[in-house]
């Protein structure tokens, strides 16, 4: 397979593009990065993996005529800016007040090793919530345990008392993490708390502005009814993209101002967004428990926000 990561960086590959290889035109992506389609790719993959949304992948990306139909090889538009892989180091969420030189200082690497192991980020235009890359700083392992991110105020001890464990417990799950020097956005293990089982319920995939008060009002359980079913899941601390336990059966889809539509055989979201004049993302706000939107089943029943019936 031929690697086309470096599309445009040599003379080579540019004439290889000349020639036929990779028909799609190239985008421009003023604020965001190119991107490399690899097998299995999805634009629902994609937004997730870079925390964008698919409205917003679509629009950065007019050349793609077919959002269901990815070509391997082609180079696509991440709109923001894209988190970097990491070998040999963690992954960083930048926080009000970070800059390269702060963050250097805490992790104690220099602040050429930040700029060589993020390359295209630009130190000088950091943005809250973007993801860096930490060089020669290992994630902490958990296994049987959970990874949970420090945030203001926390302490082993008022953590050990949250989630049930001992000081001495954290302590031995995260060798070389000093107690009294906790950085927000770090990474610490919590020993023997597991991630959700939902015996009696259904798994539900956090999304931007969920609560667990509106949760609970959404799928008509109570809040100390959530905290019992997700043990060690901070409800202060929820996170786009965790999983965490409903503990009811699911409900059909509700659909005020809209109308109940079922899935057949060749429909996407895409297709039916285009079809119903509204957009993907609509679609899923209203469809919270589409947890794969590449997976759609026949027969399956979801709203379609605004549509008559």
């Amino acid at each position: 397979m031929i690697n086309v990561t470096d599309l445009g960086k040599t003379s080579w590959m540019q004439e290889r593009l000349a020639s036929g290889f990779g028909t799609q035109q190239v985008p421009s992506c003023p604020g965001g990065q190119l991107y490399t389609v690899r097998s299995g790719d999805t634009l629902f993959r994609i937004a997730q993996r870079f925390n964008v949304s698919l409205d917003a992948l679509i629009r950065a990306n007019p050349q793609i005529t077919n959002p269901d139909r990815l070509q391997v090889g082609q180079r696509i538009c991440i709109p923001g800016v894209a988190p970097p892989t990491c070998q040999g180091g963690t992954l960083y969420t930048i926080r009000q007040g970070d800059t390269f030189f702060r963050l250097a200082q805490r992790f104690g690497v220099t602040v050429d090793q930040l700029i060589a192991a993020n390359p295209g980020v630009d130190p000088d235009r950091l943005q809250i919530g973007q993801q860096i890359c930490i060089p020669g700083v290992a994630p902490p392992t958990c296994q049987g345990g959970t990874l949970y991110t420090i945030r203001q105020g926390d302490t082993f001890f008022s953590l050990a008392q949250r989630f049930g464990v001992t000081v001495d417990q954290l302590i031995a799950a995260n060798p070389g993490v000093d107690p009294d020097r906790l950085q927000i956005g770090q990474q610490i293990c919590i020993p023997g708390v597991a991630p959700p089982g939902c015996e009696g319920g259904f798994l539900y995939t956090i999304r931007a502005g969920d609560t667990f008060f509106s949760l609970a009002q959404r799928f008509g359980v109570t809040v100390d009814e959530l905290i019992d079913a997700n043990p060690g899941v901070d409800p202060d601390a929820l996170r786009i993209g965790q999983e965490i336990c409903i503990p009811t059966e699911p409900p059909g889809p509700e659909c005020p101002g809209g109308t109940l539509y079922t899935i057949r055989s060749g429909d996407t979201l895409f297709s039916l967004a285009n079809r119903f004049n509204t957009t993907v993302d609509a679609i899923l706000e209203a469809n919270p428990l589409i947890t794969d939107p590449d997976n759609l089943r026949v027969g399956q029943i979801i709203c379609i926000p605004g549509a008559s019936s």
